[in-house]
């Protein structure tokens, strides 16, 4: 006797579009078309510009997954074991430190690399098409899902327009400083009179710069000026173009409508001193991951359902953890006012505490522990 088996495959003709055309966008694009989800993505010539002094930082758990499952960048990525921080108040005495004694902690990568090597597997991949903005879209027609990116869109107008923002009242000073050949593999973050600065190693002789400033706005040489004097380690050979941008916190109040969900900087954008920013989007694309995938397994379609449960995923923790981040900030923004060392010794005593270093490097790489 013969059985006749058939085999029906279900063809995946799930599509989504991404309003933007960022780290955030593409990031978040590979993640797709990595699950055979047709992507497209409409984006403007001005987004994709680029300022070539802009690093982000990786926390460890998150390079991981960007290598396991949107793309590996080991290539282009520069591993740090331990992140000191200091203070005006004490002068030269560490406050905390971060290290991982047995392997590397978090790592430096620089925008435009990451951002090349995204965009030459995108435009290489038949899941991926790039479409000018110009083009009329029914959003809710043409895609299952649509991910908005881009805070200048008409949608963010008209959707995302309830947020909770914060001024600063701050201007980031980036740039790359070049010096002499040294074993690089320690960031530096210093709470100076003027607000935190980060020295952040890329190579052996390249460190990136970030220098968020408070209340007025600076010229080059006085930036540079500031740069020598806090300057610990590096014999300096040159300081690169400077560039600047205003800080602002923001945290929509309503994640998504509909099948549009808003995401990256648009949903949540904090202050850049942990270095957290890019950590957290990548973080959401993990929910958003284990999501889009449980609908393939069971055969779901995409639509809004999926925007409702990664906000209920993910709503209440990237708002405490973005709280957590401006507690910090306005932690060492009240010290710097005061001109007290009470709060940088507290600081001190506080990290000697059996655990709590531990317990602070996990959530820098993982988030929240819930």
């Amino acid at each position: 006797m013969y059985h006749l088996i058939f085999v029906v495959k279900i063809k995946n003709n799930m599509r989504v579009c991404i309003l933007g055309g960022g780290l955030s966008s593409l990031t978040l694009a590979k993640s797709l078309v990595n699950q055979k989800i047709c992507v497209d993505v409409l984006y403007s010539k001005k987004s994709y510009s680029i300022n070539k002094t802009r690093t982000i930082g990786i926390s460890k758990s998150n390079i991981e997954f960007f290598n396991e499952k949107i793309i590996n960048i080991e290539k282009i990525i520069y591993k740090l074991k331990k992140i000191e921080i200091y203070s005006d108040n004490l002068k030269k005495q560490k406050l905390i430190n971060f290290e991982n004694k047995s392997d590397y902690l978090f790592s430096i990568v620089k925008n435009y690399k990451l951002q090349e090597i995204l965009e030459k597997n995108l435009f290489n991949n038949k899941y991926f098409r790039k479409i000018n903005l110009k083009k009329k879209i029914n959003y809710s027609k043409d895609y299952d899902l649509v991910f908005n990116t881009d805070y200048n869109h008409p949608i963010t107008k008209k959707y995302f327009n309830k947020k909770i923002e914060k001024k600063y009242n701050s201007v980031a000073y980036t740039t790359v400083i070049k010096h002499d050949k040294i074993s690089n593999k320690i960031a530096v973050q210093i709470f100076t009179k003027n607000g935190p600065l980060a020295f952040l190693p890329i190579s052996e002789y390249e460190t990136s710069v970030v220098y968020s400033i408070d209340n007025y706005v600076k010229s080059d040489k006085e930036i540079k000026n500031l740069i020598y004097n806090y300057n610990l380690k590096y014999n300096l050979k040159k300081i690169n173009k400077i560039y600047s941008f205003e800080l602002k916190g923001l945290s929509l109040r309503s994640y998504f409508h509909k099948n549009i969900l808003a995401f990256g900087d648009l949903l949540h954008r904090i202050h850049p001193l942990a270095g957290q920013g890019f950590n957290m989007t990548i973080r959401d694309i993990k929910i958003l991951n284990d999501i889009i995938q449980n609908k393939i397994d069971f055969g779901l379609p995409l639509d809004s359902t999926s925007t409702i449960e990664f906000e209920k995923n993910q709503k209440h923790k990237n708002y405490l953890f973005s709280t957590g981040i401006d507690l910090i900030h306005e932690f060492f923004n009240l010290e710097r006012k005061t001109k007290n060392d009470f709060l940088s010794k507290s600081i001190q005593y506080f990290n000697k505490t059996p655990g709590i270093n531990k317990i602070f490097t996990k959530i820098a790489d993982r988030g929240l522990l819930f």
